[in-house]
């Protein structure tokens, strides 16, 4: 069992899944999620995840959530790794870029992580200039 999205209607995994989703689709979209949050939780900029989710889950319905696996998902690495459909397709998992959208999203992905790390170590406290090695 999961929630959907209050906005969206999206499921999530759980609540801190819930959460993450309204959090950083309202940072990085400004659009309803943050209309939303700023209407349901005043301070929900300055909340942990889980702060954050024992309240927006107040809100949500709870709903079912499939979990995928990359092996269920035609990946290419596993039981299902045969073409269907037009043989035009770029490739066996039904994408005709060819992978090209999911590197731009991964990309996109890896540069929304490492904004949220450096904020993440700023509010507590944590940043040392990305120098690692001084803790060894």
């Amino acid at each position: 069992m999961g929630y959907a999205c209050p906005v969206c209607e999206t499921p999530q995994r759980d609540g801190e899944h819930l959460a993450n989703h309204l959090a950083f689709t309202a940072m990085l979209h400004g659009d309803e999620h943050e209309d939303w949050l700023d209407e349901h939780v005043d301070d929900w900029g300055d909340r942990t995840p889980a702060e954050l989710a024992s309240t927006v889950t107040e809100f949500a319905e709870e709903t079912e959530y499939d979990e995928v696996f990359e092996d269920t998902t035609g990946s290419g690495h596993g039981y299902h790794d045969h073409a269907h459909g037009d043989p035009t397709q770029a490739d066996v998992t039904g994408d005709p870029t060819g992978g090209a959208a999911e590197a731009v999203v991964d990309d996109a992905v890896e540069s929304v992580l490492e904004e949220a790390q450096e904020l993440t170590e700023e509010m507590y406290g944590l940043d040392d200039g990305g120098d690692d090695a001084t803790e060894e």
